[in-house]
């Protein structure tokens, strides 16, 4: 009984590490393509979130400790991954 109580949140927390991460998560350029936007709500809505997917990966390059030439090159990837470019 223990053993498959063990299994079943093992799954569950693999899974929620799954959903949760990024990588997994859609690019600006798909949630734009979704909302079917162009021009200038298309300009806007891909600064705001390229501005916010730099904020955010700005933090973690920070929980990870990163500097120098490791953070910066971990943010620019990190950026163009969640922008889709």
């Amino acid at each position: 009984m223990i053993r498959i109580i063990t299994v079943v949140v093992a799954t569950v927390a693999l899974t929620s590490f799954y959903v949760a991460s990024p990588s997994f998560a859609a690019s600006c350029k798909e949630d734009a393509a979704a909302k079917k936007l162009a021009g200038a709500a298309l300009k806007s809505f891909m600064t705001k979130c390229e501005r916010d997917a730099q904020s955010t990966c700005g933090v973690r390059a920070k929980e990870q400790k990163l500097a120098g030439a490791a953070k910066n090159s971990f943010t620019k990837k990190c950026v163009s991954d969640a922008v889709g470019g």
